[in-house]
């Protein structure tokens, strides 16, 4: 990845809203789930939630099922892992103390 890149995609995430759809659907799982579960669970009204789910599918963090007549969707793993990679190894070059205290928030 790079520095353009993850800007970009570090700009599509400096949302609160859209931050709560990456943990609600880190937390569901492979599963994904419906946009309509995602407004109710992240309190925003269907546009909104739409709007926010719109953007964060563009910058390749969810993917996207019809099923029936509703969204499922499902966060990428890998794009996540790719950010955080590129934070940790390439921006902070593997910074020590950095990866010490991320460490020891994991455990």
């Amino acid at each position: 990845m790079i520095a353009e890149e993850a800007a970009v995609l570090f700009g599509v995430l400096s949302n609160a809203d859209r931050l709560s759809v990456i943990r609600a659907l880190v937390e569901v799982g492979p599963d994904g789930m419906s946009a309509g579960d995602i407004a109710r669970q992240i309190g925003a009204s269907p546009s909104r939630a739409s709007f926010h789910l719109n953007a964060l599918s563009e910058a390749g963090f969810l993917t996207k099922e019809r099923q029936s007549r509703s969204q499922n969707y499902r966060i990428d793993f890998n794009k996540i892992g790719q950010l955080v990679t590129f934070l940790m190894d390439d921006c902070c070059k593997g910074n020590a103390e950095l990866r010490n205290c991320c460490s020891m928030r994991a455990g």
